[in-house]
């Protein structure tokens, strides 16, 4: 049996935390109308990617270590449907179309699939390879492939909300949270293959434990399914004018 890693477990509870800060901040500025240009500047967008990058990766690297991958898959995918299906409805303007949980669940299906040939690929190989194509691909969404040069890419592959999930959206195209799966899954992948270097865990990934953060990343998705309803809830309260009168 291995062992459990709680280090992982408090990482990924502090960077929920810094989510629901940076989510709570976007609602702030784009749905209550708060005006705070910092949050426009690089420093937010740094901000950002800090969060997504570090859930791709630890999701990644947790792949490998557990089991029922193609469960896991499923739950987290239909959590991203759900999610879609949800802010398409109620709020349009606002739509997720393949966000985050959509990508996590459509990388651990496509890990599930293509494990047994993964797991050929020598670890400090397959790192190198899926970071360095992470970064190939990084900017397809914008129409070219490459990194300190650029290949322009057929028009053909940007036509519809199906070439959207692969990374190729449509001209158009709106998502407020958008993470298609080239260039993101070979980030997953990334995440995936330096787990398969780590044989010897360090102390801190197992002895670190703080109570809170490790039961908050233990109910990662659980929180991630309700911390918008809650925060979007409070601020309407605390924004309402019978509040602020």
């Amino acid at each position: 049996m291995r062992q459990r890693l709680h280090g992982l477990d408090a990482l990924r509870g502090l960077t929920l935390l810094s989510m629901i800060a940076y989510h709570t901040a976007w609602d702030l500025v784009y749905m209550f109308g708060v005006d705070w240009s910092w949050y426009r500047s690089p420093g937010a967008f740094v901000w950002q990617q800090s969060i997504c990058w570090t859930f791709i990766l630890l999701s990644g690297f947790c792949v490998r270590l557990g089991r029922h991958t193609l469960r896991r898959g499923v739950t987290v995918f239909l959590c991203g449907a759900l999610i879609t299906a949800v802010t398409v409805a109620l709020m349009p303007g606002n739509r997720v179309f393949f966000g985050v949980l959509s990508l996590l669940g459509a990388s651990m299906l496509l890990t599930a699939a293509l494990q047994p040939y993964l797991d050929r690929i020598p670890p400090a190989f397959g790192l190198a390879a899926s970071f360095t194509l992470f970064l190939l691909c990084y900017p397809v969404q914008q129409g070219v492939f490459g990194l300190g040069f650029s290949i322009r890419l057929p028009a053909w592959l940007y036509r519809n909300d199906f070439t959207a999930c692969l990374g190729f959206p449509p001209h158009g195209f709106f998502s407020v949270d958008y993470f298609p799966l080239l260039p993101w899954a070979f980030l997953f992948w990334t995440g995936y293959f330096l787990s398969g270097l780590v044989r010897d865990p360090p102390r801190i990934l197992v002895e670190t434990r703080p109570p809170l953060l490790t039961a908050i990343g233990r109910r990662s998705l659980e929180i991630y399914l309700i911390h918008q309803p809650v925060i979007y809830a409070l601020l309407t309260l605390l924004y309402s004018p019978h509040t602020r009168g």
